[in-house]
C-alpha cells in the first residue's frame, strides 16, 4: 500500500449531509479517489484541547453539536468503531515528537468528523480516531503536529484536516446569503491567495495567510477552521493540490487540498 496523502477538507454546515450541492457530491466520490485505509485520523475545528488528545474509546458517540436544523439531521449517527490500540500508538509518536498527548475515552465523534465521514464511508466500517486541536497555539505548532503524525501515512492511515477554507458566520448570518449565493470578493480574494501559495508549496506563506493574505481576518476571524489545514500540510508535506473547489452560503468556500498526493 502506497503512503496516503493528508486530506484537507471543507466540511461547511451540518446540513451538507442533507442538501445538494457540489461539494456534496465530491465528498460522496472522495472515498473511492483511494484505497481503503485501515483507519481514519480526523483533525476536526470543533475539537479544541489544551493538549493534542485522541479519541481512546472503543465505541464513540456521534455528537450533534449543532443547533437550528433539520430534525432528520439529529436523528444520523455513525457508528464508526474507535480505535483504542492505534490511538494510544498516536499519542506515543505525539509525546517522542515532544508533545504533551494523550487519550479521552469518553469523547466522541463531531460533526466536523462524522458529517463529512458519512457520506465518504457510508458503511462506518473503518475505525476512527479525532485528535483536538489547540485554539491557543500557532499554526507553525499546529504544522509541527502535523509532521509528527506523517509516519502514519505509511500505515494504512489516512489523516484528514476537516475545517473550512474560508469560515465568517456572522457574514453568513448577516449577508442574506442563499446556499447557491457566489461567494464575494473579499472570500475569492483570499481563495486565490491561498491556492497559489499552497500550490507553490510556500508554506511559510501559507501559516502566516490570516495575516498576511487578502481580507485575511475577515475570512478567519477565529482560527479554528484553518488549524486543521496545517495539520494536513504538516502531515502532507510538500506542495499541495486542490482536489475540490466550490462554495456554499457565500462566504464558505468548500475547497479540498491534497498534501503529498503520489
Amino acid at each position: 500500500m502506497p503512503p496516503f496523502p493528508a486530506l484537507f477538507i471543507s466540511h461547511g454546515a451540518p446540513s451538507i449531509g442533507l442538501d445538494p450541492s457540489p461539494a456534496r457530491d465530491f465528498l460522496a466520490g472522495l472515498g473511492e479517489a483511494y484505497e481503503r485505509p485501515h483507519a481514519i485520523l480526523v483533525i476536526s475545528a470543533h475539537y479544541d484541547a489544551r493538549r493534542p488528545t485522541l479519541t481512546s474509546g472503543a465505541r464513540p458517540e456521534t455528537i450533534h453539536d449543532f443547533g437550528g436544523f433539520p430534525d432528520e439531521l439529529y436523528r444520523m449517527t455513525y457508528p464508526a468503531p474507535g480505535d483504542p490500540v492505534r490511538a494510544a500508538e498516536i499519542a506515543s509518536l505525539l509525546r517522542a515528537a515532544g508533545f504533551e498527548a494523550g487519550g479521552d475515552p469518553a469523547r466522541g465523534f463531531d460533526h466536523g468528523a462524522w458529517v463529512p465521514l458519512r457520506l465518504m464511508y457510508p458503511e462506518a466500517d473503518i475505525p476512527v480516531i479525532q485528535l483536538s486541536i489547540n485554539m491557543a497555539e500557532t499554526p507553525e505548532w499546529h504544522f509541527r503536529l502535523g509532521e509528527a503524525l506523517a509516519p502514519l501515512r505509511e500505515r494504512g492511515v489516512l489523516i484528514i484536516g476537516s475545517g473550512s477554507l474560508t469560515h465568517n458566520l456572522r457574514a453568513v448570518f448577516s449577508g442574506g446569503f442563499r446556499i447557491d449565493s457566489p461567494p464575494p470578493a473579499w472570500v475569492t480574494a483570499f481563495a486565490d491567495w491561498m491556492d497559489a501559495h499552497l500550490e507553490a508549496g510556500d508554506t511559510e506563506s501559507v501559516l502566516k495567510a490570516v495575516e498576511q493574505a487578502p481580507h485575511g481576518s475577515d475570512n478567519h476571524p477565529t482560527m479554528d477552521h484553518i488549524l486543521p489545514l496545517f495539520v494536513a500540510m504538516g502531515a502532507g508535506g510538500g506542495t499541495a493540490r486542490r482536489i475540490h473547489h466550490s462554495s456554499t452560503y457565500g462566504a464558505l468556500m468548500m475547497d479540498a487540498y491534497a498534501f503529498g498526493d503520489i
